[in-house]
């Protein structure tokens, strides 16, 4: 995405103002009569067409026959549609997150408002206008627009298309089954949605369909509704069975960590009361017999504490690259058992940013969440990254890089990283696979390092 302040001085031109304004009333129609027309409407509406083109003669009796009754149809099922109503108020049930590609269930509950009852309706919700800004539009090039041939870069519409499809937040979101629903009296209706995009997804916008007895054509209302919003986790892999690196490095519990499920550590005897103990360390029986507090005494618990470092400096072009690198950190964050180890979670966001989770701190859920809504940063800050590992080396057993892509200052950094010590896993997605390899043996990194290609990711990180 460009800079605001590097497109606000450039002029569109007319001809991508011309484009703008065609692709953007064409969608709308589309999207308008799509909406109001089903795929059995427009069958019906394709026999009408070509019958009325090959049917003018009237001595050609099939044919006219079949204009005359495709006609009816459409004109019987258009006004049965248009004259339908519905007042309907709706409060939906939505679960806590989502997962981008995966079906989300949830419920609505609706009642009906009307004087009348209402048969065979859909409800429907509906995705916020997925249609670019005009220098969104004009300034933004799809990936591999150069490599296309002179007719596609001069109209851009393979752009157009793109362009709508990174900013359609969720698909179906329609109900599985019509409805019935009497006057004054409420319904509960099982909907889903696949959300596309990892973040935060806005519904306020449900809309009920009423459908015509031949199934040709149906009418849109809105449903009143409060604003409803999911948060989207990013996209998950398969990880397998690993052994993450550092052994001798551990993080000290103690019962600050572990009291949440009880005592934790193996008995190991008595000792004087000190100062800050907890009471319920009290040994009473020695206590009764030594007339002095006696405590029992535990071994501390250790604990494992991995960092995870997210690469978020993304060049012009690799948005999408950047969400594979978000997925494989989302992967990481979740594969790992923070019931038994601790993991940190830094990235640069206008400042360095550190997220916990493990024993004694956030779920990874918490993780997760803050995954779903990093956003790419332009410039890169790998000075200010570097600083951020190294304030918190001390205290990690190993450290899990990922990043987008590979350059010099990649390479200086992981360099960086792995000489203070730390066992390092640095995980690289790349467009292009030979290119990184060539990049790599040229400028070699002291650690295991594994390279991840889209579409290939999964398989990639199943080498581990």
């Amino acid at each position: 995405m460009m800079n605001e302040n590097g497109t606000a001085k450039r002029a569109v031109p007319f001809f991508f103002r011309f484009l703008h304004w065609s692709y953007a009333q064409g969608a709308f129609l589309s999207y308008f009569l799509n909406r109001r027309i089903t795929p059995a409407g427009w069958v019906v509406l394709g026999l009408l067409l070509l019958s009325a083109i090959l049917g003018v003669d009237i001595s050609k009796s099939s044919l006219y026959q079949l204009f005359a009754l495709s006609l009816a149809m459409v004109a019987v099922a258009f006004f049965w549609a248009w004259a339908r109503r519905a007042r309907f108020s709706a409060r939906r049930e939505m679960p806590r997150h989502a997962t981008v590609g995966q079906s989300c269930p949830y419920i609505v509950d609706v009642v009906n408002e009307g004087r009348l009852a209402v048969r065979g309706f859909v409800l429907a919700d509906r995705p916020s206008d997925p249609r670019p800004s005009l220098r969104r539009f004009a300034f933004t090039e799809e990936p591999g627009e150069k490599e296309r041939n002179l007719f596609d870069r001069t109209f851009v519409y393979y752009r157009w298309r793109w362009l709508l499809e990174r900013r359609l937040f969720f698909r179906d979101g329609v109900a599985r089954e019509p409805g019935v629903l009497l006057r004054g009296k409420r319904l509960r209706v099982r909907m889903s949605l696949v959300p596309q995009r990892r973040g935060v997804i806005r519904l306020a916008d449900l809309r009920v369909r009423l459908p015509d007895p031949f199934g040709l054509f149906q009418r849109c209302r809105r449903v009143t509704t409060g604003g409803d919003s999911l948060v989207v986790l990013p996209k998950r892999y398969r990880l397998p069975t690993m052994n993450l690196p550092g052994e001798a490095c551990f993080q000290l519990g103690g019962e600050a960590v572990s009291n949440t499920i009880g005592q934790s550590g193996e008995f190991l005897g008595l000792r004087d009361y000190r100062s800050g103990d907890a009471l319920r360390h009290i040994h009473w029986k020695g206590w009764a017999k030594t007339a002095r507090p006696i405590v029992k005494e535990f071994e501390d618990v250790y604990f494992p504490r991995y960092g995870l470092v997210l690469d978020n400096f993304v060049e012009h072009g690799d948005e999408d690259l950047f969400e594979e690198s978000v997925s494989v950190a989302a992967s990481f964050a979740s594969a790992i058992d923070t019931k038994r180890s601790l993991l940190d979670l830094m990235f640069i966001k206008d400042e360095a940013i550190v997220v916990k989770a493990g024993r004694g701190e956030a779920k990874a859920e918490k993780l997760l969440e803050v995954l779903a809504a990093v956003e790419a940063e332009p410039d890169e800050h790998f000075e200010a990254l570097e600083r951020l590992v190294r304030r918190h080396r001390d205290q990690l057993t190993a450290c899990i890089c990922v990043f987008t892509g590979w350059s010099a200052d990649r390479a200086r950094f992981l360099r960086h990283v792995v000489s203070g010590g730390m066992e390092s896993l640095a995980l690289i997605l790349c467009r292009d696979l030979e290119a990184t390899e060539r990049l790599l043996k040229a400028d070699p990194v002291s650690c295991r390092h594994l390279l991840l290609e889209p579409p290939h990711v999964q398989e990639g990180l199943l080498k581990l």
